[in-house]
């Protein structure tokens, strides 16, 4: 039997490189260590930046570690709005073309030119999980949630597959108050199409024309 998938919030957050820390915080400074997320190397910081936008910015915006090799500011598309920049949903480290904004620690600042996402929503699974759910690295799957009086389902979810990663899906705070969870929310991946592969825009087209694909 496949494992239930978690189902974690992941809040307005940022990926800093070295240079770009040390820049704001002091050369030869580190990360300071909080606390173990849920993915294995994965950590809260100490450290929080404001991220600026033309129209607005956030404060205290979490760093968390480790070091990357490029910056990466993640948020949600109702946090654009509010920083007054197009929202871009991309996958974790796929920033070309994004836009920037200024990251701002005291009276020290830097502006990044690239970097801001909506991360696209994802599920990080082990090999072992890929075998159970019969899907492979970057295929797009739909879960179905459980929730109260709220249940859905999530289409175009990116499945992530490592022996680095611990399983469990990683949605926004936009997606995240689509549904009334419980404590321990939690999903399943769907096989809604006998094929890997399909379109979400093409199935609205076809059922709009009569055409029903389950």
């Amino acid at each position: 039997m496949p494992p239930r998938i978690p189902i974690e919030t992941s809040a307005r957050h940022i990926h800093i490189s070295k240079e770009d820390f040390e820049t704001l915080f002091g050369e030869g400074k580190e990360l300071t260590f909080v606390k173990e997320l849920s993915q294995p190397g994965q950590y809260l910081a100490a450290e929080k930046l404001a991220v600026i936008g033309p129209r607005g910015e956030f404060e205290k915006v979490s760093i968390l570690g480790p070091f990357r090799s490029k910056t990466q500011v993640e948020v949600s598309m109702t946090d654009t709005r509010k920083l007054g920049i197009p929202g871009i949903i991309r996958q974790s480290g796929d920033t070309a073309g994004t836009p920037g904004c200024i990251l701002r620690a005291g009276e020290k600042e830097i502006t990044i030119n690239e970097g801001v996402i909506v991360a696209k929503r994802h599920i990080h699974m082990r090999p072992v999980d890929a075998l159970q759910y019969n899907v492979k690295d970057n295929e797009n799957v739909f879960v179905i949630t459980k929730s109260y009086e709220r249940n859905l389902i999530y289409a175009d979810v990116v499945v992530r597959v490592s022996n680095q990663f611990q399983l469990a899906m990683h949605v926004d705070t936009d997606e995240a108050n689509a549904f009334a969870s419980d404590a321990e929310p939690y999903g399943v991946i769907v096989k809604i199409f006998d094929t890997e592969s399909y379109s979400v825009d093409k199935w609205m087209e076809e059922v709009l024309r009569g055409i029903n694909r389950i």
